[in-house]
């Protein structure tokens, strides 16, 4: 069945959308996706193929996040979601052995909140504490995203902390998805936000600040975007 999935991607080949997914995803030599190889496959496209090999056993699904691919890896992970549902401690168990294959922005917050987020709504949640520790970029961003499953559920404890883990980290990436993550804060209770916002707004990076203000009224953030 993975030479059958394999070929359907190949199918769905885009040269041409390939070269911008690349420069899009950072892909270049110091670059954050440095190495990632695109097939030039649209997401929505990648859903179909996924849905079609739902139930994909975990050795080929494990064939495809070794993948040079990038496409690959995502259908993959996508595979994982649409089999969450029926046996969610092997998906968590097998997410969190591949982090290592889960290595760019799309790859963490299409799938985490979906598996890691899930599976710890009701569960001990220090491994994030772990991740968000990690030397490894991707790790630290599946720690916040996984978080967004606890804010829908109107807990905001987890998230709060890991913000404040992450407060200096020194990646953009994870400045846009704490700011991300406090920004859905917002949303559910305003409140809560600025009571982070009134406590750290003067030592976030500008990113991570400006992503958490978005959705508040003018004068608010012109308030704590003064330092």
């Amino acid at each position: 069945m993975i030479a059958n999935i394999q070929k359907d991607l190949d199918k769905l080949r885009n040269p041409k959308k390939a070269k911008i997914l690349q420069r899009f995803f950072k892909t270049g030599p110091g670059e954050y996706g440095e190495g990632d190889i695109f097939l030039g496959i649209v997401v929505p496209e990648q859903r179909k193929i996924a849905k079609k090999y739902k139930d994909l056993g975990l050795k080929d699904i494990q064939e495809l996040l070794n993948s040079k691919y990038h496409e690959h890896r995502l259908t993959g992970l996508i595979i994982l979601t649409y089999q969450y549902k029926n046996k969610p401690k092997e998906v968590y168990d097998f997410y969190i052995k591949n982090t290592k294959n889960i290595n760019n922005w799309d790859l963490v917050d299409v799938t985490t909140p979906n598996i890691v987020g899930e599976y710890l709504l009701n569960k001990d949640r220090s491994i994030l504490y772990k991740l968000a520790k990690s030397k490894d970029l991707w790790e630290r961003r599946i720690s916040i995203l996984a978080t967004f499953t606890f804010i829908r559920n109107s807990d905001f404890k987890d998230s709060i902390n890991l913000a404040e883990i992450l407060l200096q980290d020194k990646h953009d990436l994870i400045h846009k998805a704490v700011g991300w993550m406090l920004r859905e804060i917002g949303k559910k209770d305003q409140k809560a936000l600025e009571t982070f916002l009134d406590k750290h707004h003067k030592i976030m990076p500008r990113t991570m600040l400006r992503y958490s203000i978005e959705r508040l009224e003018k004068s608010k953030r012109k308030f704590y975007m003064k330092k």
